[in-house]
């Protein structure tokens, strides 16, 4: 159902039982899968490419050209999964020749004033809070929470089922299952209670936690705290993920405790 305020361009292609709301624009180089909700005053604009059963709340721009003087009109995407709200006033700008594209992944929740630059891919099940700002050509990997006013400086990768405590500046890549916090960011801990949610079982939990003890809190030296884990540990799909995660990591990662 489209309001008729709503200015829907006759190219764009809009799946079954969607609802557009007032005030709104979509442009014609779009695509919104069936079930989703558009609410008031929302833009959407060349590129978009929004999944099913999504919500997008009053004042997002979605697939807007990147803020990045680089750009020169190439014909890029904005991908959103199914499932994903997006609520108010979030801009997600679409891609350029690095990716060409920016994808936030389904069942996510994108809270207000985020902004997820171009290049960006974040994966699916993530929470962005308000006021979350990701820079270009960032990585965030399956669900990750970020607390509010967390700022991720450009090319950072974040691993999967990492938590980011409010306020953090990110510069450093951070590997996954971890709590990182602090002003310069820093390991705090594992993300015990998201695991558990998420059905590790108490070994892995257990696993987890001593292989990074092992690399940030008896090791000054992450190199050394990695070849320690490597020999210390039985084989698990969780320590691959973190040895795979920091050995790949060109820039760095996170300072320990």
């Amino acid at each position: 159902m489209s309001q008729p305020q709503a200015y829907i361009h006759p190219n764009a292609k809009i799946g079954k039982n969607v609802t557009i709301e007032p005030f709104s624009s979509i442009y014609g180089d779009v695509e919104i899968g069936d079930g989703t909700w558009i609410g008031p005053n929302v833009t959407i604009m060349d590129g978009a490419r929004i999944g099913k059963n999504c919500k997008i709340f009053p004042g997002a721009v979605i697939s807007a050209i990147p803020q990045d003087l680089k750009y020169n009109g190439e014909n890029t995407t904005t991908e959103i999964g199914d499932n994903t709200v997006i609520r108010e006033c979030v801009t997600i700008n679409k891609g350029t020749t690095d990716k060409m594209r920016t994808a936030v992944g389904s069942n996510c929740l994108v809270m207000a004033y985020v902004h997820v630059a171009h290049d960006c891919i974040v994966g699916n099940h993530c929470i962005l809070a308000n006021n979350v700002t990701l820079a270009g050509h960032i990585e965030v990997e399956d669900f990750v929470i970020m607390e509010g006013l967390v700022a991720v400086q450009q090319f950072i990768k974040i691993g999967a089922h990492a938590f980011v405590c409010g306020a953090s500046l990110v510069r450093k890549n951070i590997p996954p299952f971890v709590k990182v916090a602090r002003e310069r960011l820093s390991y705090v801990g594992i993300n015990s209670i998201g695991l558990k949610r998420r059905g590790f079982d108490d070994n892995t939990v257990k696993q987890i936690e001593d292989i990074y003890r092992t690399i940030f809190v008896k090791n000054q030296n992450t190199s050394k705290g990695v070849a320690q884990a490597k020999a210390g540990f039985d084989d698990s799909d969780a320590k691959k993920q973190i040895i795979d995660f920091i050995e790949a990591s060109d820039k760095g990662v996170m300072r320990g405790a």
